[in-house]
């Protein structure tokens, strides 16, 4: 089963942050590690790096018109700050993985959605 993990990054601390400058540089180094695992992961296929959600446009369209608006579509600390997908044998393997996400456990959360065929 192909799932899609978003990846929401809440409070989790970033670099270049001063709540990232804040962590011990050995957590620092850990998160990255961690996050280099998950893209070693069998069945994992990193999405590319996101861009911060303040440099987001939002795109509407009114009356058949584009409409934009600075920022992302949700709060910043709603917004999704990455993604990757993942081939799995059901939602516990997945679950299992999404836990492994540095951000799960710094404040953020990790969605799991199946990929589904709608057409």
């Amino acid at each position: 089963m192909t799932y899609v993990l978003m990846i929401y990054q809440g409070t989790t601390p970033l670099p270049g942050t001063e709540a990232w400058d804040a962590l011990p540089a050995d957590e620092q180094k850990q998160i990255y590690a961690d996050y280099g695992a998950l893209n070693q992961t069998p069945g994992v296929t990193p999405g590319p790096p996101l861009g911060l959600p303040q440099n987001a446009t939002t795109v509407r369209v009114e009356d058949g018109k584009a409409v934009t608006a600075d920022g992302p579509y949700a709060g910043v600390k709603e917004a999704v700050g990455g993604y990757f997908v993942l081939e799995a044998d059901d939602l516990d393997a997945a679950i299992e993985v999404a836990a492994r996400v540095p951000a799960a456990r710094h404040g953020g959360a990790i969605e799991v959605r199946p990929v589904e065929k709608y057409w």
